[in-house]
């Protein structure tokens, strides 16, 4: 089992920029077809982007069109978290980080084969470290 990592409010402030605050810490939403990684197709590992936690691999990444990076399943079941999300008059499922706690967006039962899974996250909660060819 992973270690939790537990930060004051004050401490994630100091390392993350104010839009990862504001997508990790405070669950915001980044702009549609404005993220880093929306329409990447490098091979490697995104981790998340407060704690370096491996969430998923670019082998199940996909074009959905949505707007935001979409993957099929994440790299580890472990690795992740998913609550019941009913914010903003709709009925989701919120995806974190299950190690330091850190949205990442939402997954939906509406994606490709084999899980039928959409993951939909913010490509503020990724960093991406590329496989060597």
């Amino acid at each position: 089992m992973t270690e939790k990592i537990n930060k004051t409010e004050e401490e994630w402030r100091k390392e993350l920029t104010p839009e990862q605050y504001r997508v990790l810490r405070q669950k915001a939403t980044e702009m549609p077809f404005s993220g880093e990684y929306e329409g990447v197709m490098t091979p490697g590992v995104y981790k998340c982007a407060a704690c370096g936690q491996e969430l998923f691999l670019s082998d199940s990444k996909f074009d959905s069109g949505c707007g935001w990076p979409s993957f099929f399943q994440p790299a580890s079941e472990d690795n992740v978290d998913a609550q019941e999300d009913n914010s903003l008059g709709m009925r989701r499922v919120e995806v974190t980080c299950s190690r330091c706690g850190s949205h990442l967006g939402h997954v939906f039962p509406d994606g490709p084969r084999p899980t039928g899974l959409r993951y939909c996250i913010n490509s503020v909660s990724l960093k991406l470290d590329p496989k060597e060819e």
